[in-house]
């Protein structure tokens, strides 16, 4: 009897134990998940980005053909961002492609009509949507790999963690620079304050003639 109580005692620690175990496992997978899905919101807008990059560089070609270095660099960093493998890599090539981008707009700057092309305009604003989502993306899915990678560390996760292969994500991070929206103002530059006219000067007087001196008493 008491070598059963033993044996019920101890299968019970197993299974508790086990169970334990399983519920560190499929809290790891969770959060493995939601990280993975936090990263493919990044994904879809960073393809929907480069996806614009022909369009405005084509639209930009229409009125300021000779700059051929601004419209390769441009294309580099979009054939970068479509070519990286990692958060990191991703990152790097989003921020360089921000970069370039910024370069595009100057160049646009100096062509009134460019500027006033309404293809131009709707692709310069849904680019700055597309900027606003990324940098929404970019929090939301930085928060789950901070937490992620917090669990996969810890004891007693970090156990079943390496038991199993878990592996940390990447962040993806930016600049301070590189978060904000590229943009362009279209409004005119603000005109200068008026200079108040200077006053005219009085005209120069001649000096008057000195008084006669009164005469003298043998004169009269």
């Amino acid at each position: 009897m008491t070598a059963l109580i033993a044996i019920a005692v101890v299968v019970g620690i197993i299974v508790i134990i086990g169970l334990v175990l399983a519920g560190m496992y499929n809290g790891l997978i969770r959060a493995r998940v939601r990280t993975r899905e936090a990263w493919s919101g990044i994904d879809i807008q960073l393809k929907r980005r480069a996806n614009l990059i022909p369009n405005l560089v084509e639209t930009v070609r229409g009125y300021a053909a000779h700059e051929r270095q601004t419209f390769e660099n441009v294309t580099r960093a979009r054939a970068m961002l479509q070519q990286a493998g990692t958060a990191a890599e991703a990152a790097q090539a989003n921020n360089f492609l921000t970069q370039t981008l910024r370069s595009l707009f100057a160049v646009a700057e100096a062509y009134p009509e460019l500027k006033a092309n309404q293809n131009f305009l709707d692709l310069q604003n849904e680019l700055s949507d597309i900027e606003e989502k990324i940098a929404y993306a970019r929090q939301f899915y930085n928060r789950n790999v901070s937490v992620y990678n917090t669990r996969i560390q810890t004891v007693p996760n970090v156990v079943i963690a390496n038991m199993f292969g878990f592996q940390r994500f990447e962040f993806f991070e930016a600049p301070e620079e590189a978060r904000e929206v590229p943009e362009v103002s279209f409004a005119p530059p603000p005109a200068a304050p008026a200079t108040p006219p200077t006053p005219a000067e009085p005209p120069p007087t001649s000096p008057s003639a000195p008084p006669e001196p009164p005469a003298s008493p043998s004169e009269k």
